[in-house]
């Protein structure tokens, strides 16, 4: 309710103003970002006149609104019941993968929420009355932009969300491939006995989105292949680079020997990327 920009949405959009309130709050919890758009929007919005006898407290407080005169047509209910179409879509989609044995990763979500967005701007196209169609285009756009980042970051059909920690402490507990889909990660291997490694452990790490770091033995010779998208890569304490091969540190009999004890690929789409010893 401060500065009304919620209420001016509303107006401009034809969206129930609850609806933007409730939008807000979900973005402020997804990272804060919610603060920032709404801080922005007070700045860049046009001001529209407060209502006589009103205060600052209530819905129509100082709202901030697009000029108008005339009568003022009803407002449409398409952008109710698309926004109630996207919910339900998605959410049928969400109990299908948890009865099922599908786990298709965002990507579907995203497209079938695109999918009913596009239907309500057709919609509101052949309607009468104050239509949707600002707000659903903004939707719509955030919805692709949301789409195309999804599509080009590697996302396993099987990785999963949310954060994992794997701190493996024997060469029979390491995995060949550790893959998430979003949420941050560790690969913990600082704790494998390098003298008990008989060849080298060839290691795949599968990462969508989020933050992840990889914790190797100090004496470990090791082999990195880096393939990163966004964000930042620092190797061993020496700033980024794309691999290469990396002596251990120590006087071990297999220090430094030309052959690797572990083979590292990394495939990483957003998110920093870190490689350290433990």
């Amino acid at each position: 309710m401060v500065h009304g920009v919620a209420g001016g949405l509303a107006e401009y959009s034809g969206i129930d103003v609850l609806l933007w309130r409730v939008g807000f709050v979900a973005l402020t919890l997804a990272g804060g970002t919610g603060i920032i758009v709404y801080l922005l929007l007070c700045l860049v919005m046009p001001a529209g006149p407060r209502p006589s006898g009103e205060g600052w407290h209530g819905s129509v407080a100082g709202r901030w609104t697009r000029g108008h005169t005339g009568p003022t047509l009803p407002r449409s209910p398409v952008g109710r019941i698309t926004l109630a179409g996207v919910l339900i879509a998605v959410g049928l989609l969400a109990l299908a993968t948890q009865l099922g044995d599908w786990e298709p990763g965002p990507r579907p979500f995203l497209a079938v929420a695109l999918l009913v967005v596009g239907l309500g701007l057709v919609a509101a196209a052949f309607l009468p009355g104050r239509t949707a169609r600002g707000g659903l285009i903004v939707l719509g756009v955030v919805l692709s932009l949301a789409l195309v980042l999804a599509s080009s970051v590697p996302w396993s059909h099987s990785a999963g969300v949310g954060d994992r920690d794997y701190r493996p402490t024997s060469v029979a507990e390491v995995r060949d491939r550790y893959e998430l889909g979003a949420g941050d990660m560790t690969v913990d291997l600082s704790r494998i006995d390098v003298d008990d490694i008989r060849s080298p452990l060839r290691i795949e790490v599968d990462h969508g989105v989020g933050d992840l770091d990889v914790v190797l033995p100090r004496e470990a010779d090791v082999e990195l292949e880096l393939d990163t998208g966004i964000g930042s890569t620092q190797v061993f304490d020496g700033g980024t680079s794309d691999g290469g091969f990396y002596p251990g540190t120590g006087s071990g009999p297999d220090v430094d020997d030309g052959e690797a004890e572990f083979v590292i690929t990394i495939d990483h789409g957003v998110g920093d990327t870190e490689v350290s010893r433990g």
